[in-house]
């Protein structure tokens, strides 16, 4: 018999989706030129992590747990069963909320995901309830958001950023345009902190007047933070922090400032949410239910290195990241120094180069004079060995075709100076062939 045969028409439209296809493009340059240096992958530094490390971490969690009173019988369970759907650290991460983000949430308002990217994917299928209601992103914007409402069959909205990063009056704009539309503005994705991929910074004025206008125009802000702890110098309050009116859905991660391997992410989802028959519960409820059809709990095993971690620390996952925050910060200078060196005034206006200069995080953005798509990628890759992302990946609704993104995370300081170089000597010649 002939084995089964699938039309792609027929699937869900999101697996013809480009952005799909963007990381596996990027992966599949990075394998195909092992000794280039990439300024892509957006991932902590490996020179951090020690495997016995894992082992203490699990075994101080362990020990938290017989010194409350727990039974080898019940420690057993803990790490061998499925555990709670909502998750078995929750009051160890409303502590950590706490301790470092001045936030106080209830441990129930906390649901322990796989990852940010789940937490992402629960929160916009419980909000999302049909065709009229609208996800608004702050454009550019990390391409998981993006995925996961394609997945949901839901197109979001780009709010352009300014260079100096996200401007309230452009979102109640485009608030305004989608009701126009006869749509209603349900949720507003924005990473205030270092976003990927820009690396913008939104200003404590900006995130006041966002709180606004999601309580005057009745929406929900989708905060994602990831490099607030790992980033040096002084951190702006979190949006979920200035909340006052429930109206924003903290999303989480250790990833970056723990290990990534361990896949432990978090939704902060304190919003009441009201049955018809008057019973009230939280909105973190509801993504409990969604999540035990998708994923049934977060790996135990997992939780238990994170939570080690976090009692080592008092609670403070920025413990962990006095040394990362630092060597982060030191990548980026070094990156900037490199291309102030590598692309002198005035020349570099001649060429029509410049970028920005984040003050923390792991990525910057840089304009170039020529189409920065995947052939120019490919070339990039084969002819200088220096790999870097188009920004073209990030832009929902188009954009970014002259510009690209620069990881400074995963590298040395050696990688560093080698790989500007060898970006500053494609560029140069790129420009030229595109003349």
């Amino acid at each position: 018999m002939a084995p089964a045969t699938l039309r792609k028409a027929e699937l869900h439209a999101s697996v013809g989706d480009p952005v799909l296809d963007t990381m596996n493009f990027l992966n599949e340059i990075t394998h195909r030129y092992p000794r280039a240096v990439s300024f892509a992958p957006g991932r902590p530094y490996d020179g951090f992590f020690d495997v016995e490390d894992i082992f203490r971490h699990v075994r101080r969690y362990l020990d938290h747990l017989a010194e409350r009173g727990a039974t080898p019988a019940e420690i057993r369970d803990t790490l061998f069963q499925y555990g709670p759907t909502g998750g078995q650290i929750r009051e160890l991460i409303a502590a950590s909320l706490r301790e470092d983000e001045d936030t106080d949430v209830r441990p129930g308002a906390v649901v322990v995901t796989v990852g940010c990217q789940e937490a992402i994917f629960l929160t916009l299928r419980a909000l999302l309830a049909g065709p009229q209601d609208a996800l608004l992103v702050s454009s550019p914007c990390y391409v998981g958001i993006t995925g996961a409402a394609r997945l949901l069959g839901v197109e979001p909205t780009a709010v352009p950023e300014g260079r100096d990063g996200f401007r309230c009056a452009d979102l109640e704009a485009a608030l305004a345009a989608e009701k126009a539309r006869g749509r209603r503005p349900r949720a507003f994705y924005v990473v205030p902190d270092h976003s990927n991929p820009s690396g913008a910074t939104m200003s404590t004025a900006e995130r006041h007047a966002l709180l606004d206008l999601a309580d005057r125009e009745d929406f929900l802000v989708l905060e994602d933070s990831p490099y607030r702890l790992v980033s040096p110098g002084r951190r702006l309050p979190t949006l979920k922090s200035l909340d006052r009116d429930r109206r924003v859905v903290h999303l989480g991660s250790y990833s970056k400032t723990l290990f990534p391997g361990a896949r432990v992410g978090f939704a902060v989802a304190d919003q009441i949410v009201v049955a018809e028959d008057g019973r009230q519960g939280l909105l973190a409820d509801e993504l409990v239910k969604i999540k035990s059809m998708v994923t049934v709990n977060t790996s135990p095993l997992s939780q238990a290195a994170v939570a080690g971690m976090l009692l080592a620390a008092d609670g403070r996952a920025s413990e962990w990241n006095t040394e990362t925050a630092a060597y982060y910060g030191e990548a980026m200078r070094a990156t900037l120094k490199r291309l102030d060196e590598c692309f002198p005034q005035p020349g570099r206006e001649a060429l029509g180069v410049r970028w920005n200069e984040p003050a923390g995080g792991f990525f910057l953005t840089l304009d170039v004079p020529f189409p920065a798509d995947n052939a120019a990628l490919a070339r990039s890759a084969e002819d200088h060995g220096v790999i870097w992302t188009p920004m073209s990946y990030f832009y929902p609704q188009g954009g970014g075709e002259h510009s690209i993104r620069l990881s400074v995370s995963y590298l040395t300081q050696a990688d560093i100076t080698e790989g500007i170089a060898r970006l500053a000597r494609f560029i140069t010649a790129e420009a030229a062939r595109s003349r």
